[in-house]
């Protein structure tokens, strides 16, 4: 899932360019509050892919960067507000790394050495788990993009940035990178990064105040469960790692993940959840993702989903989406 403050400007710049925003959002079963209700959840995959067959549909290659210009820091919510009131660029980092989960556990960044092995340099990375949700290029560029905006913001200016790099090809003329970016870009990286000059780790921030900061960290710490301490969070990849190569059973993710099949059931009823349900929203997120993102024949899309067949597949997509296969796959394409 993602904060539906990630579609923060995404109304008025689709109608901007001539489509309708709530017909994209129908396609992509995103529901309409998400545009009002920034603290609203919306599934990622629905999301990213939303924004690539926008770009697409109303010739937009730019589109991801274009919506990062109309957003900032506070499209985080409260762990923007411990971002600002960190001391120095290092500090801000650590807690937006610690915290990303917040905005969706999908998305991390982190400090990581020069992908280009120089020593005073260093890669702030941006990065998707891709056993979530497919790839998207246009959701890469409006995160970079943001990413770039926010510490331009909170350090004046990024006179040490040396260049960016993102693991796509270019979707627009290089030069509209540039223009945003203000250095050289590079494509087809490893992941997605601002290399930037290791002294800007230690810059101070005006706005510090270790009070709030500490105010603001515990708050986020009370209310907010990191994913990686769930068990569900291990169950769902330890399925999504074996659905539609060997049995989908509790006993084998038990095996697995070292627990008993009983202590796990207790386990995940202690986290609200269960095996079955856990298995169902696995078996959803894979069929959907090939539907929309592959041509793979939907016979070949209900096995490697784990169904029996495809009946079992049709079923299921009917009761999560209202429609069959072919008619979600059609939706998604804007094809008829």
């Amino acid at each position: 899932m993602i904060r539906g403050a990630s579609l923060r400007g995404f109304g008025r710049l689709v109608e901007e360019l001539g489509g309708d925003p709530g017909e994209f959002m129908g396609r992509f079963a995103i529901p309409p509050e998400a545009l009002t209700s920034e603290e609203g959840l919306v599934p990622i995959a629905g999301h990213d892919l939303m924004l690539d067959a926008v770009a697409r549909d109303l010739r937009c290659p730019d589109f991801g960067l274009r919506l990062a210009c109309g957003q900032d820091l506070s499209i985080l919510g409260r762990l923007a507000l411990a971002i600002q009131a960190s001391s120095t660029v290092a500090e801000a980092l650590e807690c937006a790394s610690r915290f990303m989960f917040v905005h969706s556990p999908a998305l991390s960044i982190g400090v990581e050495p020069d992908p280009r092995r120089r020593r005073e340099v260093v890669a702030l990375t941006y990065r998707k788990d891709l056993r979530e949700s497919p790839y998207s290029p246009q959701a890469m560029e409006l995160g970079l993009g943001l990413f770039h905006q926010v510490a331009s913001a909170l350090v004046g200016s990024l006179a040490g940035l040396r260049s960016v790099e993102l693991p796509h090809q270019p979707l627009s003329p290089v030069s509209r990178y540039t223009e945003f970016f203000g250095v050289d870009v590079k494509f087809g990286c490893r992941s997605a990064a601002l290399r930037v000059e290791r002294r800007l780790l230690d810059m101070e921030f005006r706005s510090a105040d270790a009070a709030i900061r500490r105010l603001a960290v515990e708050y986020l710490a009370g209310h907010h469960t990191d994913p990686e301490r769930l068990v569900s969070t291990h169950v769902r990849r330890a399925l999504t790692g074996s659905v539609g190569t060997t049995p989908a059973t509790i006993a084998h993710i038990a095996r697995l993940l070292a627990m008993h099949p009983r202590t796990l059931q207790r386990r995940l009823a202690a986290e609200s959840t269960g095996f079955e349900e856990i298995l169902d929203d696995v078996r959803r997120d894979l069929a959907l993702r090939y539907i929309t993102t592959t041509d793979l024949p939907l016979g070949q899309v209900a096995a490697m989903a784990g169904f029996t067949g495809q009946s079992g597949l049709s079923h299921a997509v009917r009761r999560w989406q209202g429609a069959s296969p072919s008619e979600v796959r059609r939706r998604v394409r804007g094809t008829s």
